[in-house]
């Protein structure tokens, strides 16, 4: 959903008025109709009449807490969420993400950082969900999904069936922050969620696998929290 004149349109939900300020006039010069709440329910009333095409969202504010904005929000929509926490909220993160939200950003946030992640959800929203797609060619990947092969760049990459999996769960949510318990449970079920020595092992095996030379990272580590998979230009 986008503004008739083309703009695409961001919510920004904060209780601090000088970020709800700083965030509007940037996000606005750059070309994004802009609205701001500040908490959950004011939010999820602006997007009745209003809907965005991205969240920006603080974790903690009064009233209904990022948290749970993201849980409402999720019940009828897969808009883009971006949530804002600070230094050591690793736990809250989790859970945030663990409720539907696709990144976030840690404060103190350079602005540039921010606007880069804003763009990324806002392309990958643009692209239509293929779960069943056969064929992943993504970056520096060709993933051949019922072949059940690899190629990385021109090098081809032999896997256990369930690196093969992890993979591919991977390279489908790319760009995304993937917590421990969405890949633990996407690929080993949900009665592995408390176990993630596997997803750590596995995770170390498959690196090893795919990143044949030291200048490519395509899983990187988002500490105490998950993974994120860049596939290469």
């Amino acid at each position: 959903m986008s503004n008739p004149d083309g703009k695409q349109n961001i919510l920004v939900v904060d209780d601090e008025p000088q970020i709800t300020r700083v965030l509007k006039t940037t996000l606005s010069s750059q070309g994004y109709g802009i609205r701001t709440a500040s908490d959950g329910e004011e939010a999820l009333h602006a997007m009745s009449e209003w809907p965005p095409d991205l969240i920006v969202t603080d974790l903690r504010m009064p009233n209904m807490d990022g948290l749970e904005l993201c849980r409402e929000v999720r019940k009828t929509s897969r808009v883009p969420i971006i949530v804002l926490s600070v230094k050591g909220e690793d736990s809250i993160k989790v859970q945030a993400l663990d409720a539907g939200a696709d990144d976030y950003v840690t404060k103190p946030f350079s602005m540039t950082e921010l606007t880069a992640r804003i763009r990324a959800a806002l392309r990958r929203a643009s692209v239509p969900d293929q779960p069943r797609v056969p064929l992943i060619e993504l970056g520096d990947f060709r993933i051949d999904v019922p072949g059940r092969t690899v190629r990385v760049k021109t090098r081809d990459v032999h896997l256990t069936p369930k690196e093969f999996d992890l993979l591919v769960y991977l390279a489908r949510h790319a760009g995304r922050v993937l917590t421990h318990r969405t890949l633990l449970a996407a690929v080993w079920g949900p009665n592995s969620v408390e176990q993630p020595e596997y997803l750590r092992v596995f995770v170390g095996q498959l690196r090893k696998k795919l990143e044949g030379d030291a200048f490519s990272k395509y899983i990187v580590t988002e500490p105490w929290v998950g993974y994120r998979f860049e596939p290469g230009d």
